[in-house]
């Protein structure tokens, strides 16, 4: 019998001292240097965007890959990229850590859609706000100490 699986994550993970570092002028090329580390990782990414201070992703995990890797290939190899392109210049890092919600695959629009109106969403709240009610959401615990 053959393996099946269907993994669908949503991450989401902020800028060093959610500082407005990720410039919207150069998102596109930044969303696209994502998509090609998520593909040479055997990873399907659906959805990507973000604000100036975090990024949202919505991908199909490679099996073998173990997300705590998978989070740390991403952000060294995109923090790496930031700062060597000189199109970021007060970009300073990510954040320690990062939060993933597993979705099943009927629920795979909805996310899409709510990454894709990120702009709007946070006309409306902070992130903060939207953090806290994900986590809240998916009967995750806050630890204060990484809200200011």
């Amino acid at each position: 019998m053959s393996s099946y699986r269907q993994i669908l994550y949503h991450v989401v993970f902020r800028t060093k001292g959610g500082r407005k570092t990720l410039l919207p002028d150069h998102s596109k090329e930044l969303y696209a240097y994502f998509s090609g580390i998520l593909k040479s990782k055997g990873c399907f990414l659906y959805c990507i965007n973000g604000m100036e201070d975090h990024i949202h992703i919505l991908c199909d995990l490679n099996p073998i890959i173990a997300l705590a890797d998978f989070m740390r290939d991403i952000k060294t190899s995109t923090s790496l990229w930031l700062k060597q392109t000189g199109k970021f210049p007060e970009y300073a890092g990510w954040a320690e850590g990062y939060a993933a919600f597993t979705y099943a695959w009927k629920d795979k629009e909805m996310i899409v859609n709510y990454i894709k109106h990120q702009q709007g969403h946070h006309k409306i709240e902070s992130f903060d706000e939207e953090l806290r009610g994900l986590l809240k959401e998916h009967g995750i615990e806050i630890d204060e100490k990484y809200f200011p």
